[in-house]
């Protein structure tokens, strides 16, 4: 039986520091050795090839949101072991240390430029930003909250997919995400979805294909199967790229790339042309 643990702690009103996990590293993509000085000034872009590297979810709504605007919600939202997998309590335990989160999401409510929103963002080093019983939920009360209150929502995905540990009840997050977008949706509230490297498998497949205005980060990998399981089913060669950004936008899937250094004034501007009436 699926089980929660909902802590009694009222919501961060400060974000931990900004960059803070944050050490020299290379690029993946062009191998460039970068000092933490330079990461920090270029918003985790390499300086060398434009890559946009994976960010830590506080990071990342640091650079969005006004100062001390920021409250955190659900945090202490944490799942158990659904299907009483072996080593799955071991795994989530891991990847708590390793990401310092109790989950791959975090949630809450602040203001971009003096404009209220709510917001989520997901983290890749929580277990591939697998969407579980708790992603799924903390998402859903998210965009609650945005029905409820009125408020713009603004989710940053970054995920493998649906979180296979957790079976079914990982899968009905899809439905359970994609209800609670409809329902805000039908309220006219606004949803933006922010698609960074990589959004791909049961989130593509649910709610972050369902925003009013999705937007995504350069180059980032989107796309639900990967290409080799692509191309064995249809037996036929992919175009180069065709799980990118760009081939996205050129389809019609995704309606704008932004740079990360433009990102806060541009989710600002849809805010403003957005405004929710009374």
């Amino acid at each position: 039986m699926m089980e929660f643990n909902i802590g009694r702690k009222k919501g961060r009103s400060r974000l931990p520091k900004a960059f803070s996990r944050l050490r020299d590293e290379s690029c993946r993509e062009c191998h460039s050795e970068i000092k933490r000085s330079t990461l920090i000034g270029n918003f985790q872009v390499c300086p060398e090839c434009g890559f946009h590297m994976p960010m830590h979810p506080y990071d990342r709504i640091s650079i969005l949101v006004d100062e001390d605007s920021f409250t955190e919600f659900s945090q202490d939202l944490t799942s158990r072991n659904p299907i009483e997998l072996h080593g799955y309590e071991e795994k989530l335990s891991q990847a708590r240390g390793k990401a310092g989160l109790n989950d791959a999401v975090v949630t809450g409510i602040g203001s971009i430029e003096g404009r209220k929103t709510i917001l989520g963002a997901m983290s890749f080093q929580f277990l591939g930003g697998s969407m579980g019983s708790v992603v799924g939920e903390k998402i859903t009360r998210a965009i609650l909250r945005g029905a409820k209150d009125g408020i713009p929502v603004i989710l940053i995905t970054s995920s493998g997919g649906a979180r296979m540990q957790e079976g079914i009840f990982s899968l009905m997050q899809m439905a359970k995400t994609s209800n609670a977008a409809a329902l805000l949706s039908g309220l006219g509230i606004p949803l933006f979805i922010v698609l960074t490297h990589p959004t791909t498998g049961g989130v593509t497949a649910s709610f972050a294909m369902l925003g009013d205005v999705i937007i995504a980060e350069p180059g980032a990998l989107i796309g639900f199967a990967g290409q080799r399981v692509i191309e064995g089913t249809l037996k036929e060669k992919l175009p180069k790229g065709f799980q990118r950004a760009e081939f996205q936008q050129e389809k019609g899937f995704v309606d704008a790339i932004v740079p990360r250094k433009r990102l806060r004034k541009t989710l600002s501007f849809l805010l403003q042309t957005h405004q929710v009436s009374a």
